[in-house]
């Protein structure tokens, strides 16, 4: 057991998994469906190739994930979700997925509003530019205090973290962060290499000074950031469209407006950086590999996680030392260390050392070493 002395308490965590779920098959027949349209429509234009289930998970390790919409995505005419407009007086779709975890969260902690000082919203897409969705939160959940938005691609939730910690040194008894992402939106689901590659989900996480009680909390022992700028994975929708004249075209399955990345150069940068920081960092703190209990990682690809995962701890993981839910979830962005991490640590036992890590766009990536009480 490392003697050092906590920063920082994770009290609870909280999960809102949307109702439907789209499984390989189903989406390689909607994919396909398209492509025999599409093939069909342009007979000059060098053919579109189908897509299997057998690939997607070669090539990530996903078997299904979980929608907000799913009707809308299998639509071959239209390949996007569909999610109604709501009022400017009714609680926005993000805003109320982030209250469903933030709820259970509570709830799991024994907390009340008037127990907690601060609400982070920290997600890879903001439903709007204001007023943030984290006031919204905070409003819908009677919290005092102050509340904002962040957005730190994939590794929103571990910035988040760190963000918490801070303003735990500076006076707040409390903070709830929440991780609401509709990734499907941002997805383009005409791209053979990427349409599988999402899902939806919202997270949350209460993070309490290093004396707070709570049964089964964990201590955060240190965090650390890194960001070195990187075009590999890059979503150029923005605000300035409209002053700009950027059309959407939705019909164009090469868009330049939604999600995309270089798949392989992401591999071979990230895998390096991500494995190498969080290894000096457990080093800093007089950690030996060997007693590291888990990794909670962004949950992306399969094998980015197996690589990483072995060049931190020495060997080749088991799914006991490196929890998979991208199989069931897909890639969640911020959320998916925080699903790992609520769905995999109660089995753990006092003392047992663990690291949550979230790294992605920027590229950004943040390491939370944390030990079980």
């Amino acid at each position: 057991m490392t003697s050092h002395p906590p920063i920082a308490r994770i009290l609870s965590t909280g999960l809102f998994t949307p109702p439907n779920s789209i499984s390989n098959d189903e989406l390689v027949e909607s994919y396909n469906g398209f492509v025999d349209q599409w093939n069909a429509a342009h007979p000059d234009d060098e053919p579109k190739t189908h897509s299997s289930a057998a690939f997607i998970e070669k090539a990530s390790g996903i078997k299904s994930r979980f929608v907000m919409d799913k009707a809308g995505i299998l639509d071959t005419q239209r390949m996007r979700p569909k999610l109604p407009v709501r009022g400017d007086d009714e609680i926005s779709i993000m805003a109320e997925m982030a209250l469903n975890a933030a709820r259970e969260a509570m709830t799991n902690a024994d907390l009340g509003p008037d127990d907690i000082d601060a609400v982070i919203c920290a997600a890879s897409n903001m439903q709007r530019q204001y007023p943030a969705m984290a006031v919204e939160v905070q409003s819908a959940l009677g919290i005092g205090g102050f509340a904002f938005d962040m957005n730190v691609a994939c590794a929103s939730a571990a910035f988040g973290i760190r963000t918490a910690i801070g303003l735990i040194q500076t006076g707040a008894r409390r903070v709830l962060m929440v991780n609401p992402e509709i990734c499907t939106a941002h997805l383009n689901f005409k791209d053979r290499d990427g349409h599988f590659i999402f899902g939806d989900v919202a997270t949350a996480m209460i993070i309490g000074g290093p004396d707070d009680d709570g049964a089964g909390s964990f201590d955060i022992l240190d965090a650390q950031l890194i960001t070195q700028f990187s075009n590999n994975i890059r979503n150029n929708m923005g605000f300035l469209d409209p002053a700009t004249d950027s059309v959407i075209n939705l019909d164009d399955a090469g868009t330049d407006k939604l999600f995309k990345q270089r798949g392989r150069s992401v591999f071979k940068e990230v895998v390096p950086m991500v494995s190498e920081f969080i290894a000096n960092h457990v080093d800093q703190l007089g950690i030996q590999s060997d007693q590291i209990r888990r990794l909670w990682l962004h949950q992306a690809n399969l094998s980015m996680n197996q690589l990483i995962a072995k060049r931190v701890l020495g060997h080749d993981p088991d799914t006991d030392e490196a929890p998979v839910v991208l199989d069931e979830y897909a890639n969640t962005s911020s959320a998916g260390s925080i699903i790992a991490f609520h769905k995999h640590r109660s089995d753990l036992q006092p003392g047992d050392i663990g690291v949550i890590s979230g790294f992605g766009a920027g590229y950004s990536a943040g390491s939370i070493v944390v030990r079980a009480n």
